[in-house]
């Protein structure tokens, strides 16, 4: 077995601070100290005496020097002071290391990773990382010449966490670990794990101890976001990819600080209540759009600093918008130099490849089940809520995380513990996620894209549900567009698939969705899959949208839906802005806007989305024709009345049953010729007869405009 010199010169030693530094040997002070670059060592006048031909110094006298010492080391003709990391005591509890280990540590970003710290008057940065399987772990960066032999780490006991104190290192200094594995020895290079910031692709390393110095301006918005009813409120989303929703001319990327002088006022104007921006957490590739992590507390250095992200969501709030971040716990890449196989073992991943491995998406799969992994994902979402006041986390690929036998087929896949197929491990993770979401940060919403009929995942956990505020209703969105595909000529024999979805529109608190997803790989956008001609078209896609924005559920909508993109979404450039200058176009994003203000100002169109109670049919049934009506209502009994029209014939003198005896206003009519349509319509007034139709009290008949959907307002001084 080699002693501790032989372990330290061959790399290997894991407990260098036993060795290294300052030490009491019999009745002297010794200090030893490490540089295999070094030709000479000071500690002020008095010279270091080479033990070893390798780098290995010492120094011994009766009395000890003053503390903190420094040393000067010449090397190669050059000189330089250092403060010696191994006269320093450890910063991190043994009660922050017990939590970690049983998974209930939700900051640990404040443990692990770089960190600026002061221990006994010097500051520095602290370096700790989990990497229980290593036989030694280093940091290499800038500052020691990216050498591993020359800052090994201590190790914390059976915790697995390494970690070392680096006196008066720069802010943003790149670093890395370097790994030498216990099984076979060999030597690994890798990122930070818990880094706060990378530099820029397609470089990897990690920044140490990156700067924070935004002063947060949103404590109105943060305040009211605790008292907020969100579930009786108006949650209407802008789905953006920071990357291309606009691009400079040369190509460039908006920055978030462009982003905030440009896309906030744009959301703003547009009357939406939030932003979803598409993973921002820093990924190596473009190609991915975030969804392949590897730095789960790092803002991408894409678009700026981690500082200028903050001023982004700041100028959101402060402008009265809420944002979300797209957040990824499912999957992680194969990346050899960030989480995949991270100390020469499967740590963050399973190791058999039936539970860790996702084919489809060639990543790896997070070990729900290991109390540390836990308290990685359960503090990034805590670093998130916390360091950049964002409202909330859309989870992506729940489904994925839910079922051990996802996307695999008979025998690629173990069962549980119970012989059955839910992941029993992710599903606690999620309930936790859940729970401690809601009681930390008061207002702050978690979304599930869930595409099962998974029970209760927008349930309280002490309910028994996931503990989700809301899902994404994929089954409702599948339904709408197939339907819209049919040419009109044949609806009427897919009517259900538009009124299917009541039968199960209160089992969960739904967001509609029209999101990225649905409009890459090959399915066209929005505007391309409506049939008909030019004007069908729009005509359809308009239609779609105020369906959307009227039928019970909150809003989602991907960029560029709202001014009818003509070809699928490219993630290489920034939407066609220039449709903008042809009159369809412009009309669809009128009409966008106008359905935002009647969705945020009417409380009959939100107010009650998730109850059964704020939608009724008024006819369901009338296939033949395509026709759909029906209403909702507000919790003070108002309501509004929505017709769809969905087939290209007008259908004039058409009775309609109405909730009450009183003149109603045409609130929107999607054919206006402001939309750019036909301009058909009731010169916007109608007059209730007490005349009983479709089992409403009163009734009218109207004129149903081609392809259209019209919203109608009973007038307040009809109300008796």
């Amino acid at each position: 077995m080699a002693t501790p010199i032989e372990a330290l010169l061959q790399a290997r030693l894991h407990d260098p601070f036993a060795l290294l530094g300052l030490h009491k040997d019999g009745g002297e002070t010794v200090i030893r100290f490490y540089d295999p670059h070094a030709t000479a060592v000071f500690l002020q006048q008095d010279s270091f005496r080479k033990v070893h031909p390798d780098g290995l110094f010492e120094w011994r006298s009766p009395e000890p020097p003053a503390l903190p010492y420094r040393l000067r080391i010449e090397s190669n003709g050059a000189s330089r002071e250092v403060l010696d990391p191994y006269q320093f005591p450890t910063d991190i509890s043994q009660h922050d290391l017990f939590l970690f280990s049983e998974g209930k540590l939700q900051q640990a970003y404040r443990m692990l990773g770089s960190h600026t710290v002061e221990i006994g008057g010097t500051k520095g940065v602290r370096f700790a990382v989990w990497a229980p399987n290593a036989e030694r772990v280093s940091v290499i960066g800038e500052f020691n010449n990216w050498d591993g032999r020359i800052n090994p780490m201590r190790l914390h006991g059976s915790s697995g966490v390494w970690e070392i104190f680096i006196p008066e290192i720069a802010s943003n200094a790149l670093y890395r670990y370097e790994i030498r594995t216990r099984e076979s020895g060999h030597i690994l290079t890798k990122v930070d794990p818990y880094a706060q910031g990378f530099e820029l692709r397609p470089g990897t390393a990690s920044l140490a101890a990156p700067r924070h110095l935004h002063r947060w301006q949103d404590e109105a918005w943060m305040n009211g976001r605790a008292q907020w009813d969100w579930l009786h409120s108006a949650v209407n989303i802008y789905e953006v990819h920071a990357g291309s929703w606009r691009r400079h001319p040369d190509g460039r990327f908006y920055t978030y600080l462009e982003l905030a002088n440009d896309l906030v006022p744009y959301v703003k104007g547009m009357g939406y209540t939030h932003i979803e921006f598409m993973p921002l957490t820093e990924h190596p590739l473009d190609e991915s759009w975030g969804y392949q992590c590897s730095g789960y507390f790092a803002p991408t250095s894409r678009f700026g600093s981690a500082d200028d992200l903050r001023q982004l969501i700041d100028a959101c709030h402060q402008a009265g918008i809420g944002v979300i971040l797209d957040w990824v716990p499912a999957h992680f890449p194969q990346d050899d130099w960030a989480l995949a196989r991270f100390d020469g073992t499967a740590l963050y991943e399973h190791e058999d490849p039936r539970k860790g491995f996702h084919k489809d998406w060639g990543t790896h799969i997070f070990n729900f089940g290991r109390n540390e992994v836990k308290s990685f994902l359960m503090s990034s979402a805590h670093y998130w809520l916390s360091e950049f006041h964002f409202d909330g986390l859309r989870v992506d690929a729940v489904a994925s995380m839910l079922y051990l036998d996802y996307s695999r087929n008979e025998g690629e896949w173990i069962p549980n513990r119970y012989g059955g197929r839910e992941n029993l491990e992710a599903i606690e993770f999620l309930r936790e996620l859940n729970v401690m979401v809601h009681e930390r940060f008061p207002g702050a919403l978690t979304m599930a894209e869930e595409s099962t009929a998974w029970p209760a995942v927008s349930r309280p956990v002490y309910l028994g549900g996931l503990g989700f505020s809301m899902k994404w209703n994929m089954g409702w969105m599948n339904d709408t567009l197939r339907y819209f595909k049919h040419d009109p000529v044949h609806r009427r024999y897919h009517h259900n698939e538009l009124t299917f979805g009541q039968l199960y529109a209160y089992t969960e608190n739904f967001i509609l969705p029209f999101s990225h997803d649905e409009v890459v790989h090959g399915k066209g956008s929005l505007l391309s899959r409506m049939p008909g001609d030019a004007w069908q078209k729009f005509a359809n896609l308009r239609l779609l949208l105020t369906y959307q924005m009227t039928s019970p559920g909150k809003k989602l909508n991907f960029m560029g839906n709202e001014i009818a993109q003509g070809r699928e979404w490219q993630s290489r450039w920034e939407l066609e802005w220039w449709q903008l200058r042809e009159d369809y176009h412009r009309s669809i994003q009128n009409l966008m806007r106008d359905l935002n203000e009647l969705y945020r100002s009417l409380p009959a169109l939100h107010e009650l989305d998730f109850q059964s109670e704020g939608f009724s049919w008024i006819d369901c049934s009338d296939a033949e024709q395509s026709v759909l009506s029906y209403q909702r209502r507000a919790r003070n009994g108002s309501i509004a009345v929505i017709l769809l029209n969905l087939t290209p014939l007008p259908r004039t003198r058409y009775r309609i049953g109405l909730p009450m005896l009183s003149s109603y206003r045409e609130a929107l009519n999607s054919d206006s010729a402001y939309y750019a349509g036909s301009n058909l319509g009731n010169a916007g007034t109608i007059f209730a007869e007490t005349i009983p139709w479709m089992n409403q009290p009163c009734s009218a008949e109207i004129t149903l405009p081609p392809l259209a959907g019209i919203i109608l307002l009973p007038q307040p001084s009809n109300f008796s």
